[in-house]
């Protein structure tokens, strides 16, 4: 007789708090299981039939559940109310349709996100090229991202949003379950490593009310959640096997189980590829392992590490028109980049009882990333084969950060408070200077003494504090609060060098000035965030919170042909407003429409100007207050489920994510700067298509479009002879696939730029340009998956 599983997920109706160790039986007792401290049970071996399920935890009112199996398994999700509180009715629903992107409840893992803004990636459920990263499919469903495809490999992600620089994710506190990924979260906040999405469970993303519980940056949170350890099985086996267009080749597999209360997940990737353009190929390797160990059902300790190391070839930038005559030319084959990223954390995690918990973790990283070649301003210009431009970067950072969530009463109202803490230790090395001649990957210097052009070190330390606390109000409004104080304090010391070369290429003077420069500050940022839920589907939310951002490395002192750096450039400040409103706990619909308002003080961007010898050059320096403001809608319908509600098996969701942004220059020093559009904003920006399945196979079509948008302040929108300014033309995208599930076994096939549109999303202003880096043309993706 065929045996099934009844599965599912406890909450706390009102904060929607995973309920952990919640009895959860059938009929008289018997099966009998606990939910675990993320509210999931799972009872297996249940034979066909009508059986009733019961719950009881201590001060929590139990439900009882008819439920009838008719040859599938079955998944839950259980609301609970409080013995203190009476309300109408209790919530049982069934998980009828899979989205693949939902949002954040209002407590989850030790963070408060009432009234915020947030959205949920589940890649798992996705038709996307996932062996590649591919940014514009994963994030398809999340409103007004701006994305740079350079990279047609997925090594780094470049996501920007709200008209804040993508340059990998600099504007986003950008997190793997919950620790930094960065370079340094203070001082150079790139993220030169991108999890694997074939790895990633779930990615968080938390607009820019995040300020006040991840960081002060004005773009807010992104966290990948990696795939957690299976818990019924001691030993589980994926692997995926992927090959596509211009030897792309990646082998993913993952191993993982449980056995008595020891538990862990590992995976190896290697990928490599020749690209889409000449001199584009590169090697990638990814390791990671998470082992986490339960001492009870209160208690438990687990510790991550990651190790990243590719070596990628660059083709160079183009000028503009070099990338009308063709777009997959190159003239460079001596550049180079190479990224070393080992990452490490160390969680601990108890539950004092029901309404008090905590978290400690210790995190660190130890990482290089080194760029070489020769890149001139004159984009065009042919390689001469002399010395190369040689730039290295040493990161050695570590930092703790503790919380605690406590649920207290007051009356009858349940309250949510949280505190947390965090120390940030950073230090970045970085040097500059001459490379080699030749043409292999030597990240040498030629002369450690006269052939260096700059040589700094950035130590610094962050200090912050910070609390938000729920206010329920009644059984539909609530009001949430919250504090940061930070202490940042940054230093550099180092010198930077002037060399100047004969007619022959030699090095005949060489000058040093030395440099020390200290910036100590402290301050406070504050938010508030609304909600109110007119129904149980339905939630209107508002958030005020201050942001906060100040110079990095990269501002202070890099030598680059085609930009001047400001020296008296000052942190930037400002404040982001959302309103919107969403559906709650829907089966057959999913919306969010939301207006956003975001005012950007001392903004930094770049300028063009024309020096002594007439060459056009950036200057990158503080533009003036910028001000930001648009309309971010998202929205999706399962057609068959609304036709056909008694349908189960099939699905056929349509989904539209539109975005209508305006922005402005309000006030600058800079002449010609005031009422200038502001860079990295395009106007329209849409990602809309239809994925249609069962639970045998799916297939998708997503359309994207962005209109115009500009490199720089002064709406320049020719390149010139460096490329590095003008405009960024609208594109038209295509992208299907279909996936196919055959027991063990699953096949994917992808078609990237079904139109073979040539396009680019990113002028370069130093590495991998500079210039105009073209996107990938029409490729193809096939990926066959076993589970064991």
């Amino acid at each position: 007789m065929a045996q099934y599983s009844i599965s599912g997920k406890i909450y706390l109706r009102k904060a929607a708090i995973p309920l952990a160790g919640c009895q959860v039986y059938l009929n008289q007792g018997n099966p009998m299981t606990q939910s675990n401290e993320k509210g999931e049970f799972i009872i297996k071996n249940v034979a066909r039939g009508s059986h009733v399920l019961h719950t009881l935890s201590p001060n929590f009112q139990s439900i009882q559940q008819e439920i009838n199996i008719q040859n599938k398994d079955i998944t839950l999700e259980l609301f609970v109310d409080s013995l203190d509180v009476t309300l109408n009715e209790v919530l049982v629903t069934q998980k009828q349709t899979d989205f693949g992107f939902t949002r954040m409840r209002a407590v989850e893992s030790l963070g408060i996100y009432e009234g915020k803004k947030t959205e949920v990636i589940l890649p798992e459920q996705l038709v996307a090229n996932l062996a590649t990263n591919n940014a514009r499919q994963v994030f398809s469903r999340v409103a007004g991202l701006n994305i740079w495809e350079n990279d047609g490999a997925g090594l780094q992600l470049s996501i920007g949003g709200r008209g804040l620089d993508p340059n990998r994710t600099s504007n986003f506190n950008v997190r793997q379950n919950g620790y930094d990924i960065s370079a340094d979260a203070l001082g150079y906040p790139e993220s030169y490593y991108t999890p694997p999405i074939e790895a990633v469970g779930r990615i968080q993303i938390v607009r820019g009310a995040a300020s006040l519980q991840y960081g002060t940056q004005f773009g807010g949170l992104i966290n990948f959640v990696m795939k957690k350890p299976v818990l019924d099985r001691k030993l589980e086996l994926v692997a995926r096997q992927s090959v596509g267009s211009f030897g792309f080749y990646n082998a993913f597999t993952s191993v993982s189980g449980t056995k008595n209360k020891l538990s862990y997940y590992t995976f190896f990737q290697y990928k490599r590829a020749d690209g889409w353009r000449p001199n584009s190929d590169f090697e990638s390797y990814n390791f990671y392992a998470d082992v986490d160990y339960r001492f009870s059902d209160k208690t438990s300790i687990g510790i991550d590490i990651t190790h990243m190391n590719y070596l990628a070839h660059q083709p160079g930038g183009l000028t503009d028109a070099m990338f009308a005559e063709n777009p997959r030319q190159t003239n460079r084959e001596r550049n180079w980049f190479k990224v070393n990223w080992n990452l490490w954390a160390l969680h601990f995690d108890h539950k004092f009882n029901s309404t008090n918990e905590f978290n400690l973790r210790f995190f660190g990283l130890s990482a290089y990333r080194k760029s070489l070649g020769f890149r001139p301003n004159r984009v065009a210009s042919i390689d001469d084969n002399s010395e190369r431009d040689l730039i290295t970067g040493d990161f050695s950072n570590w930092g703790a950060e503790a919380r605690y969530l406590k649920r207290y009463y007051v009356g009858k109202k349940l309250f949510v408070f949280l505190a947390g803490t965090r120390f940030y230790h950073g230090f970045n090395h970085s040097v500059q200077g001459l490379g080699s001649r030749g043409k292999s990957a030597d990240f040498d210097f030629i002369n450690s003494k006269e052939g260096i052009a700059n040589d700094y070190s950035f130590p610094n330390n962050n200090t912050s504090l910070f609390f938000e606390n729920i206010f329920y109000l009644s059984d539909k409004f609530s009001i949430t609060p919250g504090l940061r104080w930070e202490y940042i304090h940054t230093r550099a010391d180092g010198f930077y060098g002037n060399i100047q070369f004969d007619l022959a290429g030699n090095i005949i003077s060489a000058t040093r000035t030395n440099e020390s420069r200290t910036n100590e500050r402290s301050f406070v940022l504050g938010g508030i965030g609304f909600s109110y839920k007119p129904s149980s589907h339905l939630e209107w939310y508002s958030n005020v919170s201050q942001n906060y951002r100040s110079i990095t490395f990269s501002d202070m002192r890099i030598a680059n042909p085609s930009s001047v750096i400001d020296p008296d450039m000052k942190d930037e400040k400002g404040y982001s407003v959302d309103l919107g409103l969403r559906t709650y706990e829907t089966t057959w619909y999913n919306f969010d429409i939301s207006a956003f308002y975001l005012n950007y003080n001392n903004r930094i961007g770049e300028v063009q100007f024309y020096d002594a010898s007439n060459r056009v050059l950036r200057r990158r320096s503080n533009i003036g207050q910028a001000v930001i403001m648009g309309l971010e809608s998202y929205g999706e319908i399962d057609l068959l489920r609304w036709a056909l509600p008694e349908e189960e098996e099939a699905s056929a969701v349509v989904f539209a994510n539109i975005a209508y942004i305006q922005s402005e220059y309000k006030a600058s020093q800079i002449a010609g700067i005031v009422g200038k559009q502001v860079e990295f904003v395009p106007k329209v920006n849409i990602k809309t298509g239809l994925r249609v399945g069962n639970k045998k196979w799916k297939a998708s079509f997503q359309y994207t479009y962005l209109s115009d948008q500009f490199t720089e302040a002064t709406n320049a929108r020719e390149g010139g002879v460096s490329a590095v300014v003008g405009l960024i033309p609208a594109y038209n995208i295509l992208d299907a696939g279909v996936s196919y599930q055959l027991g063990r076994y699953k096949v994917e096939a992808n078609i990237n730029n079904l139109a073979n549109t040539m396009y680019f999303t990113r002028r370069a202003t130093g590495y991998p340009g500079p210039g105009i880096l073209p996107s990938d043309g029409r490729s193809f993706y096939l990926t066959v998956q076993g589970k064991f």
